[in-house]
């Protein structure tokens, strides 16, 4: 187990960086943008009334990642929300390293095609600055939930941060990792 590369690290070795290195004549290794991390997070308004959904989407968030999820607080109070600050409202986990490459696996090859009528993502979720971030609107899609114990379908946010300088260095590094952007 301590040797254990996982596949999408290989193939960015083998395969993406060398191909990234002659699309934008990279001179260093150093500039070749690589994913640096990997959040995913649940809001859950629902929570202030009902406890048991915050905790049943940080149970789903653990499932699905392989790693414990950790709430979060509101960061300010909003009266027409019936929110105060530091209250309970969301779920996320921020994923690294081996990890991090597993999950990136499950989601492109596994669960995204899972998605109803699914045409492929919208390339309209980068930020400028080379990160990219996508919604899914169920958490079913991903074959570790058991759709019977599911208390209430849910969404989550998948934010995918690289160390490229522009958005198209990270969608060039995203759609060689097989990411099923829209034509």
């Amino acid at each position: 187990m301590a040797n254990y590369v996982p596949r999408l690290k290989k193939v960015y070795k083998d395969e993406i960086a060398p191909a990234l290195v002659k699309e934008f004549n990279y001179t260093t290794p150093m500039q070749i943008p690589v994913i640096k991390k990997v959040v995913v997070s649940m809001g859950v308004g629902e929570a202030l009334t009902n406890k048991k959904l915050l905790d049943a989407a940080v149970n789903d968030l653990t499932q699905i990642t392989g790693q414990k999820a950790v709430k979060t607080r509101a960061k300010k109070s909003i009266a027409n929300f019936k929110l105060r600050e530091g209250n309970e409202v969301g779920a996320m986990v921020t994923l690294r390293g081996t990890i991090m490459y597993e999950f990136l696996d499950r989601l492109i090859n596994v669960a995204l095609p899972r998605v109803k009528d699914f045409r492929g993502i919208k390339a309209t979720g980068f930020d400028g600055h080379g990160n990219f971030s996508l919604g899914i609107t169920e958490q079913i899609i991903f074959p570790e939930i058991d759709f019977d114990k599911i208390t209430k379908i849910a969404g989550m946010n998948i934010t995918v941060v690289t160390s490229a300088k522009t958005d198209a260095e990270a969608k060039a590094l995203l759609a060689k990792f097989n990411m099923p952007f829209r034509k």
